[in-house]
């Protein structure tokens, strides 16, 4: 499978991977959570080439994650829409992660500090269940696959297997 083709998948992971799924998108969505919403900036901020930056711009821009705003006669700011400010949890709990596990040895604080600005308390991503408010981690979560996406991952085991080289190998992990 080529990678532009993820995007077309029946895996909510793999549509959002397809959007999503580099480290220059991330960066780019870290930067409007930051409040950058200039062409410029975005090269300044994430060191990005320019022509990686349009290309980045226009796949958010064309999945409805980020809005193109005239702002002078010839310049666009770019904002995030209700569909990329719906990201947000997904970039604090990259943030979460990052803090916990990469951090430099000589790091004392983390790089990025996240206020509450009702109540100034520090915030991080939580899952909760939205009935009983009880945390959740992936030990006390069921994941149920739709037919469609059994059924795709069946499909696509299959074809791996009978690929000429698989064959020959005789694997057979489940």
């Amino acid at each position: 499978m080529k990678e532009s083709e993820i995007g077309g998948l029946t895996c909510s992971v793999a549509r959002t991977v397809g959007i999503l799924g580099d480290a220059w998108t991330l960066l780019i969505v870290r930067e409007l959570f930051l409040g950058t919403r200039r062409y410029d900036d975005f090269l300044a901020y994430t060191g990005m080439a320019p022509k990686l930056l349009a290309a980045r711009l226009r796949r958010l821009t064309d999945a409805g994650v980020v809005q193109k705003v005239l702002y002078t006669e010839k310049r666009y700011e770019y904002r995030l829409t209700p569909k990329g400010r719906d990201l947000y949890p997904v970039i604090v709990s990259i943030t979460q992660w990052g803090d916990r596990w990469t951090k430099a040895e000589d790091e004392h604080e983390a790089p990025l500090k996240l206020t509450h600005k009702l109540c100034g308390h520090t915030i991080g991503a939580n899952l909760v269940c939205v009935c009983c408010g009880e945390k959740l981690d992936p030990r006390g979560v069921e994941a149920t696959q739709s037919a469609a996406l059994r059924a795709e991952r069946d499909k696509m085991r299959e074809e791996f297997m009978a690929a000429p080289i698989r064959a020959k190998q005789k694997v057979s992990h489940k």
